[in-house]
């Protein structure tokens, strides 16, 4: 795995956390988080989402998306659920990005809502 992509989500992890907590959010409450995946490549994304489902994850539908040049790609989203906790996520996003680099598509990032 690309050490140097690693740090980088590692930082973002870290910055996201950070701010959501500066922003209230409340960490007591369970957080959805949501992994996305994408690739120009439909077959790909699909046996990518296959894979994810078969070791236990749950996985959202793949759909169609369009980027911002206008470019058509398809998408899918892992979601779990726990605690606003660094190295839950960081070490969960890990596996992401290696499952993304197993099967040759794009991992995007993840996200998550806030919670009252």
């Amino acid at each position: 795995m690309d050490n140097q992509l690693l740090q980088e989500w590692q930082a973002y992890t870290v910055e996201l956390v950070e701010e959501l907590i500066e922003d209230g959010t409340n960490e007591e409450k369970m957080h959805t988080i949501e992994h996305h995946f994408s690739s120009p490549d439909f077959d790909m994304l699909e046996k990518a989402a296959v894979a994810a489902f078969k070791i236990g994850l749950e996985v959202e539908e793949p759909e169609e998306a369009e980027t911002e040049d206008g470019q058509k790609v398809f998408a899918f989203d892992i979601v779990s659920e726990h605690y606003l906790d660094e190295d839950i996520i960081v070490d969960e996003m890990t596996k992401m990005l290696e499952l993304a680099r197993q099967n040759n598509i794009d991992y995007d990032g993840w996200g998550t809502y806030f919670e009252e």
